[in-house]
């Protein structure tokens, strides 16, 4: 496929009605589709292609669960649940990486997308930023075989759409300077 086979005005679109998804039906999602969004993720630019993310898909819901219920208790937040999710991409990158929040959020954006046109819901979580380092976390994240000298800089919470989410409300600005 060559760059100038897909619509520009199909990809602009597709980009403009992205939605976060926050209820997730139970169908389980095959692991051919998440195998794509993760080369999808490693796809994404990286400042200096320095790569040193790692991406960490677990399919699992009881896995899923016992790591939201130590993040739930770290963060004092019981019932934590991340939204159900029949997936869990976990992205994480060295603590010394300058570029780890950036380059990651790269990567996300990716996920986002490779998500929508595998028609699954995606949802960024973030609480992992506060906590990757506590024990209880640490433990379970270790136990994912993610390196203890990696943080946790977002995690994209995927399943089928539960409710598909309505328009999106545009608060934010965009200016051009000549």
């Amino acid at each position: 496929m060559k760059d100038t086979d897909l619509s520009k005005d199909a990809l602009i679109e597709f980009i403009k009605t992205r939605r976060s998804c926050r209820s997730f039906s139970a169908g389980d999602i095959p692991e051919e589709d998440v195998r794509t969004i993760l080369d999808c993720a490693l796809a994404a630019p990286s400042a200096r292609g320095m790569q040193t993310w790692k991406f960490t898909a677990v399919m699992n819901r009881e896995k899923i669960a016992a790591l939201c219920a130590a993040v739930g208790k770290a963060l004092g937040r019981e019932g934590y649940d991340m939204y159900k999710p029949s997936v869990l991409i976990i992205t994480s990158n060295e603590k010394s990486s300058p570029f780890r929040e950036v380059d990651n959020a790269c990567a996300m954006e990716n996920i986002y997308l490779a998500a929508k046109a595998l028609g699954l819901g995606c949802v960024w979580i973030n609480q992992l930023l506060d906590c990757f380092d506590n024990p209880e976390v640490r433990a379970v994240l270790s136990g994912f075989g993610i390196p203890e000298n990696h943080g946790v800089y977002g995690c994209a919470a995927l399943g089928y759409p539960g409710e598909v989410p309505g328009p999106k409300t545009v608060k934010g600005e965009s200016r051009i300077v000549k």
